[in-house]
Formats: C-alpha cells, sequence, structure tokens
C-alpha cells in the first residue's frame, strides 16, 4: 500500500474517531471525551463474497489466481460444493463452480483445513464427519494436483494410533524435504484435551503424534478470552466459545521451521521439523526442541509471508496480525465483521480471508443458533 493510501485510511479513523466523540457534552466548550481510536475499522476490508446457506473455512489461491474454497459439513450440513472455484463478479453473487469436478465432491466429506505444497499440489484436511450423521468420523488427508497431467486426487486415511477417538484434525502444512515423499503435519485440536500435532510420512502413509499433551499444544490454563462482547472460560465440560490445544498452524518458506498455536491460548511456539518428523525422536528431545516464540493474540489461522514473517488471524480483535521475523508485532486490519477469522492465504499483496462466525454456533450457546446470515470472505490489501 502506498503513502497515499496510508494517509487516506489515516484520515478515516480520523474522522470516524471524532464522529464517534461528536455527541459530545452537554456543556458547550467542553471538550469531547476520548476514545480508542482502534475503536473504528481499519477501514482496509473488502468483502469478495456472501454466503446464505454454507461456511467458508478453508481457503488456497492457486499460481494462476484462482481462489479455491472448502465449505465443511461438521458443523451444519449443506447443499452446496463440498470445495469450489470462486469466482467474483462486480455485480451479483459470486460464482462457485464445484473443484476440481463434480466427480471429485463424492470423495471429501468435511474439508477444513487447506494448503498449498512447494509443489503447487492442494491438501486438505478432511473432518470425515457429517453434523447429525451418527458414528465416528474418518479423517483424512485429500491431495489434489491441479497439474495438467498430474497425480490427480490421492486420500490418506488417517487411523489409530494417530487418531483418538476425541481428535479432531483441523489445519495442514506440507513439508516436501523429509522423507521420500515428504510429510504433512496436522493440528489435532482435540475435542477432550488431548491435542498433539499429527505427522503423516507421505510415502508410507503412516501416521504418528508428537507433542501430545505437550503444554506447547493444550490450552492454557485457566484461559479466559472475550467473545462478542462477553468473557468465557475454558470449560470442557461447558464449552461457550471455540476452544481447544493446536490449531493455527504455518511452516516456514524454507520447510525448516514448523509453527503452531493452541486456540485456547495466547502464544506461539515453533521447532524444526527435522526433529518433529523423525519417528525415532524421543518424547524428551521433541520437547527440548520446542521454543516459545512469545505472546501474539487468540490465534486461528495463519500465513507465511515469503520472508518468513507471519500472518495471523486474531479473533478476540477481529482482526489480522503480522508478526515480523524479529518477533514484533503489527495490526494489519481490524473489522467487526470479522467474526471468528479463521482461513488465510497470502498472494502478493491480497490477504484472502474467509469468515465463519464459528464462535456463534449452537453447541457454544445452549442449542441457539447466534449465527448471523452471510458468512463472508474477504480481501485485504497489505503493504
Amino acid at each position: 500500500m502506498g503513502a497515499e493510501g496510508r494517509t487516506e485510511q489515516i484520515g478515516k479513523r480520523i474522522i470516524a474517531a471524532f464522529l464517534f466523540c461528536a455527541l459530545a457534552a452537554p456543556w458547550g466548550a467542553r471538550a469531547a471525551d476520548s476514545v480508542d481510536y482502534g475503536a473504528p475499522p481499519s477501514g482496509n476490508v473488502t468483502v469478495a463474497a456472501r454466503f446464505a446457506d454454507m461456511q467458508p473455512s478453508g481457503i488456497v489461491v492457486l499460481p494462476d489466481g484462482s481462489v479455491i474454497l472448502g465449505f465443511p459439513r461438521s458443523a451444519q450440513d449443506h447443499a452446496g460444493p463440498r470445495l469450489a472455484r470462486l469466482t467474483v463478479t462486480r455485480d451479483g453473487p459470486p460464482g462457485l463452480a464445484p473443484y476440481p469436478d463434480a466427480a471429485t465432491q463424492a470423495r471429501l466429506i468435511s474439508p477444513l483445513g487447506m494448503t498449498l505444497d512447494a509443489r503447487g499440489r492442494i491438501w486438505i484436511v478432511d473432518e470425515g464427519t457429517v453434523a447429525g450423521t451418527p458414528g465416528p468420523a474418518t479423517p483424512a488427508l485429500v491431495m489434489i494436483d491441479p497439474a495438467p497431467g498430474g497425480a490427480g486426487v490421492r486420500t490418506l486415511k488417517l487411523h489409530a494410533p494417530a487418531i483418538r477417538p476425541d481428535s479432531h484434525v483441523n489445519d495442514l502444512r506440507i513439508d516436501l524435504t523429509h522423507g521420500r515423499a515428504g510429510l504433512a503435519f496436522v493440528t489435532d485440536t482435540s475435542l477432550a484435551d488431548h491435542p498433539a500435532i499429527i505427522v503423516v510420512d507421505l510415502a508410507s502413509e503412516k501416521a504418528w503424534r508428537v507433542l501430545d499433551d505437550d503444554a506447547s499444544t493444550r490450552a492454557t490454563p485457566g484461559f479466559a478470552m472475550e467473545v462478542d462482547g462477553q468473557m468465557h472460560r475454558f470449560d470442557l465440560a461447558h464449552p461457550a466459545m471455540g476452544q481447544g490445544g493446536a490449531d493455527g498452524i504455518a511452516i516456514s518458506p524454507d520447510s525448516a521451521t514448523l509453527y503452531w498455536q493452541p486456540l485456547s491460548g495466547r502464544r506461539l511456539y515453533s521447532a524444526p521439523t527435522a526433529v518433529l518428523g523423525n519417528p525415532l525422536a524421543s518424547r524428551a528431545a521433541l520437547a527440548q526442541t520446542v521454543r516459545d516464540e512469545g505472546e501474539t493474540g487468540v490465534v486461528d489461522g495463519m500465513a507465511t509471508a515469503p520472508d518468513g514473517s507471519l500472518y495471523l488471524t486474531d479473533l478476540e480483535r477481529h482482526a489480522i496480525l503480522h508478526r515480523a521475523t524479529d518477533g514484533t508485532l503489527s495490526m494489519v486490519t481490524h473489522d467487526p465483521r470479522l467474526i471468528s477469522p479463521d482461513g488465510l492465504a497470502l498472494q502478493g499483496d491480497t490477504l484472502w480471508l474467509t469468515v465463519g462466525q464459528w464462535s456463534r454456533l449452537p453447541v457454544f450457546h445452549g442449542g441457539h443458533d447466534r449465527q448471523e446470515r452471510p458468512w463472508i470472505v474477504a480481501r485485504i490489501r497489505v503493504p
């Protein structure tokens, strides 16, 4: 964003703050009470698409600029595509086409987290469960190769002991520098209190858990956060917000370092992929390599920039943060419409963001649905 654009944004914020204060005092000469200058929206959020009947979550942007969205079905089922290519129009509703084709939809159950590997292939965490359908989940990783003459579609089922009865597979990143065909790192947020990172060898399809029940993957004891103007505390027996362990995940541009953060926590962690991906590494050796990267916010989605910095969604501030490689934090955008900001994808100077209002699901409010349609996909220009 150029200097002119930043000046315009600052001007808008000043005007908004002035208007916010303009209700002013009943006494003529008295100055208006001061307010938080961060309260007005940052003004750099553009809604690219709105959906009235299904929630977007995972998102990737292909090298050709195509935006691919995943629409999970674990919270509430829908009749639309499970994976789709988004077409943004100036007027009228967004266009959605089943991706890569209609036949592939039958191979997907509930696509959640999504990422691109270094070869441009799409990898998806499939929760393997649909709202209202009894029986255990059947989670899997799904790979889609969009290249002409590529590998097509591949499904890797996830089984015990890598998967526990209370597992909630959430998001993933791919490392093609270790193992014969690479490794997948999957966050298991857990529906109980047994989070972990699941490592999958993409050649053998063998999977195992690392850092299970480690402090770096678990919810912070006594964790509390603000949701829709109300304070809630982590409570396994009576959840009142999206909560759990390891959730957001990112990988460095050279695939040497993995980053993750528990959903019920405000600290970011990292470890070398060479150690995390070593099936012979002991529990103690793994724990010793974990680095506390410091406090951020309440984070869900993550995206890595080419310089190794990170973009992080911030649930409490309805925001996106930027974490520089030296750990410096800055605010990219904040807007009250970003209710539970979720999936992030960076392309050039544009961040694409899905907003699903997960904090308003009936499960967190005694069966009452507090979601307000539509759900949105936004784009944000970054410096």
